[in-house]
């Protein structure tokens, strides 16, 4: 089958690597030196709702756990939904270790609950100084993050994309496909 695959020009998906989420804090430990960039206390996860009882019991095991962790954390939890009928699981801590363990904590129960392709990527806010801020973001079908710094109306502050992704590449798997590096208006962040 690999044979045909190769002949039809079809490709495995990458498989993601959900531990590659820790390297966020290896990572705000570099952009602290690097550039004096600090994590804002704020991540989120979003996936897109699945209809059935599998996905509820799922998501009902998935508050409750978070709700656990938090509580336990001292951090906040707000879950959204997006106009694009995607679902934002928000966390707010200080901690840039406990923002990490909630994100892998959501994506790895909708993971575990056969969910995973619902999810689309998890993002950490940090601010860059000078006003300016960004998102590191990880996607979850990639395995790889990149940096996504939006501007007032819906413009993306490139230099600083490009700055970021120079400081990180040693740090994290980026996105070496600049085409990728979606941009995630409205985020539950902000």
């Amino acid at each position: 089958m690999k044979f045909l695959d190769a002949l039809l020009g079809r490709s495995k998906p990458k498989q993601p690597k959900l531990d590659a989420l820790f390297g966020v804090t290896g990572a705000a430990i570099t952009l602290e030196a690097a550039a004096g960039m600090r994590p804002t206390g704020q991540a989120a996860v979003c996936f897109k709702p699945a209809s059935g009882q599998g996905f509820a019991a799922a998501s009902e095991e998935l508050q409750g756990l978070l709700e656990l962790a938090v509580k336990e954390a001292g951090s906040t939890l707000r879950i959204t939904d997006d106009s694009y009928g995607y679902r934002w699981v928000a966390v707010v801590d200080p901690e840039v270790e406990d923002l990490v363990t909630a994100v892998h904590l959501v994506n790895s129960t909708l993971e575990q609950y056969g969910f995973g392709p619902q999810l689309l990527c998890s993002v950490f806010a940090f601010d860059a100084g000078a006003g300016k801020r960004f998102h590191l973001v990880y996607l979850y079908k990639r395995g790889t993050f990149y940096p996504f710094a939006p501007l007032g109306g819906e413009r993306r502050d490139n230099e600083l994309e490009l700055r970021v992704k120079a400081i990180l590449e040693g740090d994290l798997p980026i996105e070496p496909e600049l085409s990728r590096w979606f941009a995630l208006w409205g985020l539950p962040l902000d």
